[in-house]
């Protein structure tokens, strides 16, 4: 008869128990199945770079009052101004000088008016004495009345010469930034010559876009601008930086050039260069793409893959990135390589 091995005893069973389960437990925590996700074509945003120029909502120019010599430039290029600031001064030589003549007129005529009241004087004592005439009453007393005038007049060119003085400063019609001055200290300048031009303080971006787009554009419409130096950051870099958000302000009903023109606002636009040239994606459409997270693509040897449901590797052609435009979040397009339906897992450790 075959001989029975002998049984063991049962705390070595618990102990080999417990040693198989101590094994068993990391392998199955760090083996858990990764997320999967059903390929589906959705409506992505199609959108179109084109470079727009930042620019001032508004540009004005600081003019000279009076024709004269630039004596003190106080303003260069660059420099922030508020409204009414003095960015220069324009001296007329002659101003002073007719101011003088002025004042010596003004005094003579002072002058004839005391001689004329002294005169008025003496005529009424007459008068009221009966020696003297009505006539030469009237007279006196029409000789004060235009010495007065007189003074009253030359008064006010004295006024008229002394505003032409203080017109000499150059002021700033609006606060904002010297865009560039014009003139130079000693330079002779004519009235209403420009001195310098300043931009205000509020900047957009100027959009021209080919007239084939112009029946998607539309005020409010989300605009993506890139980063400054038209560093080449473009949608189809999965690391490149996030892209600053705006929206269209205005589109301009004429076309110029067979393009038309609109204006974005975006924030932090006050640090540009007026005139610099930024990359901006806009929306001209919407297309359907499949588009899957950007750590679900494994690369090898050049070629990328995905990896299905059922263990399979497939290559696949990726596209661009797709960034997030309002609701829809963005991912990565691929371009061929999936269909519709297929299952894909996420690869472990991504």
């Amino acid at each position: 008869m075959p001989r029975s091995l002998p049984s063991r005893p049962p705390a070595r069973k618990a102990l080999l128990a417990v040693a198989l389960l101590a094994v068993l437990l990391p392998v199955s925590a760090t083996a858990g199945e990764p997320g999967s996700l059903t390929v589906q074509p959705r409506p992505v945003e199609d959108l179109k770079a084109v470079f727009a120029t930042v620019e001032s909502v508004r540009e004005t120019l600081a003019r000279t009052r009076i024709g004269g010599t630039v004596a003190d430039l106080k303003a260069t290029e660059g420099d922030k101004v508020t409204v009414g600031q003095v960015i220069a001064t324009v001296r007329d030589p002659k101003l002073p000088l007719q101011l003088a003549a002025l004042d010596a007129r003004i005094r003579a005529l002072t002058a004839q008016q005391h001689q004329a009241e002294l005169e008025l004087g003496r005529a009424r004592q007459l008068r009221a004495s009966g020696t003297g005439t009505q006539q030469r009453l009237d007279d006196a007393q029409a000789a004060l009345d235009v010495a007065r005038a007189q003074i009253a007049a030359m008064e006010a060119e004295r006024a008229v010469v002394a505003q032409q003085l203080r017109e000499g400063e150059v002021l700033a019609p609006a606060a904002g930034r010297i865009l560039q001055v014009k003139v130079i200290d000693g330079a002779v300048v004519m009235p209403g010559e420009p001195v310098a031009s300043i931009a205000t303080d509020t900047y957009i971006l100027r959009l021209r876009l080919p007239e084939r787009h112009a029946r998607f554009l539309k005020e409010g419409d989300p605009v993506l601008v890139g980063q400054r130096g038209l560093a080449p950051v473009a949608v189809a870099d999965p690391g490149a930086t996030a892209l600053t958000r705006g929206a269209v302000r205005q589109v301009y009903p004429e076309m110029a050039g067979g393009q038309v023109i609109a204006d974005a606002t975006v924030g932090g636009l006050g640090d540009f260069f007026v005139g610099e040239r930024v990359r901006v994606y806009v929306a001209t459409g919407t297309r359907d793409a499949v588009v899957i997270p950007p750590d679900w693509l494994l690369r090898r040897f050049g070629t990328d893959f995905v990896r299905l449901a059922d263990g399979r590797e497939v290559p696949v052609q990726a596209g661009g990135e797709i960034p997030t435009v309002g609701d829809r979040p963005g991912g990565l397009e691929i371009l061929s390589g999936l269909k519709p339906g297929d299952v894909i897992v996420r690869p472990a450790g991504s």
